[in-house]
């Protein structure tokens, strides 16, 4: 049995009253509890629980990651047609707006996430007890998890410190910059690689491992390379993480937790989704949404044919790639080879994210496709690895390493040497950036790397540069602000 947890948070619409079902593989614990505001926290119990209600949210991320992919070159909304979730479809053509469910999905949910944690953060010195740093670090690593989606996908947002927002802050709080949001991530990541653990951690928990690595993403993303790099550095010297030696396992529900991943959301197969709550998912929701529509055949499991691959992706890895038909199913060979049928979506392309998609056994039809229990794994170590070579060569500190770390992904996937990288400058940049759409391709990176990177514009069909770099804060947000957060650019 699973945790049962009811958290209540005060809210306009930015903190949405929550009433959720919520479970993490790692609790096997069942005392259901309502929190009653400030009468709560009285026990180390009390802290346990909020924290795994601040994990919980990590399931409604599955959006986030999807509409990464959708958002890019990679891949194309899909679906049973043009009308068939609305809000991908126009983030897919680059023509969403301000009204737009799915963004405002990412925007409520992130900052729900936000809210849980504050609440911790608020009554953190309510009550002592032994191992309560463990508890607040791993709060504040979450927090800075859900603050660095928000900062991607929006840019700057509002801020209140280690408290909630109550009614009343949209109209008086300000957005923060982009620049200040950034320095409570690193403020809070910083804190919880001083006071995280250092021992082994239940599958899913917050590690130090996980808090260096996503700090130095955060320092990348500001082109802080010197900071990332170092910082990087930690995580591979650790010896903690190392490359699975067959990428074909990495993905599958039997080698969740793996030695590569450094953080991985944990989703459990309890039923309880419906699509009027698809936050409320202990499961993967987006497995479901990728899988092939109708499919008849072996291994894998029918969905819905949302964000399919792009041809122009699949043809991107050359052909002795080990990784090509790991990632991406290409279900005209697959239907040749295995007898298997399938029915074909809106925009089908004929390829699907195999990395992503169900496999038979695993697929819960109680609650229509919206429950798997496949983990994502949020940060892989080769995800880490190219990092630090993006960090080390745009940042002109160390070629040597940069082709290092980038030669140790290249020759996992083709099983040699033969594809070694020698070339330096920006080229070599090039390479590492090229090589992270192919390891990392269906993981939810694609848009942003493009983005940070100043190569959206021209490789993104209807990529506006000055506009879509960022994502239009939800109109009912600015609405009940007043307008005192005020729009992104050109929305």
């Amino acid at each position: 049995m699973k945790k049962n947890i009811i958290i209540f948070i005060t809210t306009v619409t930015i903190f949405t009253a929550l009433s959720t079902s919520c479970s993490d593989d790692f609790v096997d614990r069942v005392p259901p509890y309502a929190i009653d505001s400030e009468n709560y926290f009285n026990s180390k119990e009390d802290y346990e629980n909020a924290l795994i209600g601040a994990y919980d949210l990590l399931h409604a991320t599955y959006v986030n990651v999807m509409l990464g992919e959708i958002a890019s070159d990679n891949t194309l909304a899909g679906g049973g047609g043009a009308t068939d979730v609305v809000g991908f479809q126009q983030i897919d053509d680059m023509i969403h707006t301000p009204v737009n469910a799915n963004l405002k999905n990412i925007w409520d949910w992130m900052f729900a996430g936000v809210g849980r944690c504050n609440y911790i953060l608020e009554f953190k010195d309510k009550t002592d007890f032994e191992g309560k740093e463990h508890i607040i670090a791993q709060t504040r690593f979450l927090r800075a998890y859900y603050h660095f989606e928000l900062v991607k996908w929006f840019g700057g947002i509002p801020l209140t410190g280690d408290v909630r927002f109550k009614v009343g802050d949209e109209l008086t709080v300000p957005r923060a910059s982009v620049e200040e949001v950034y320095a409570v991530i690193e403020s809070d990541l910083i804190y919880a690689i001083q006071n995280l653990s250092t021992g082994a951690q239940p599958a899913g928990r917050a590690t130090i491992g996980a808090a260096q690595a996503l700090l130095g993403k955060a320092y990348l993303y500001q082109k802080k390379y010197a900071q990332a790099a170092s910082t990087f550095e930690l995580v591979i010297g650790s010896g903690t993480y190392d490359l699975v030696a067959n990428y074909s396992t990495i993905f599958e529900n039997n080698n969740e937790n793996n030695i590569e991943s450094v953080f991985e959301v944990q989703y459990t197969d309890a039923q309880g989704a419906s699509f009027d709550c698809l936050q409320c998912s202990e499961g993967n929701v987006a497995v479901g949404f990728n899988g092939p529509r109708t499919y008849s055949g072996p291994l894998f499991d029918s969905g819905y044919s949302f964000n399919v691959p792009t041809a122009e992706a699949y043809a991107a890895f050359d052909e002795d790639d080990n990784r090509r038909d790991i990632a991406i199913l290409n279900m005209v060979a697959w239907a040749a080879e295995t007898g298997a049928t399938y029915g074909v979506g809106h925009e089908h392309t004929g390829f699907f994210n195999r990395k992503y998609i169900p496999r038979q056994g695993d697929l819960n039809l109680g609650d229509d496709k919206l429950t798997n229990p496949n983990n994502y794994r949020s940060i892989r170590f080769a995800d880490v690895l190219l990092m630090a070579a993006e960090a080390y060569s745009a940042g002109g500190i160390d070629e040597t390493k940069a082709r290092e770390y980038l030669n140790r992904v290249i020759r996992r996937a083709f099983g040699n040497n033969n594809h070694d990288v020698t070339v330096s400058g920006p080229g070599l940049t090039d390479l590492i950036l090229r090589e992270r759409r192919l390891e990392l391709v269906g993981e939810g990176h694609r848009f942003f790397d493009l983005v940070r990177t100043g190569k959206a514009a021209g490789t993104i069909p209807g990529f506006v540069a000055g506009k879509h770099e960022l994502f239009p804060i939800p109109f009912e947000e600015i609405q009940f602000s007043n307008g005192n957060w005020g729009q992104n650019p050109q929305y």
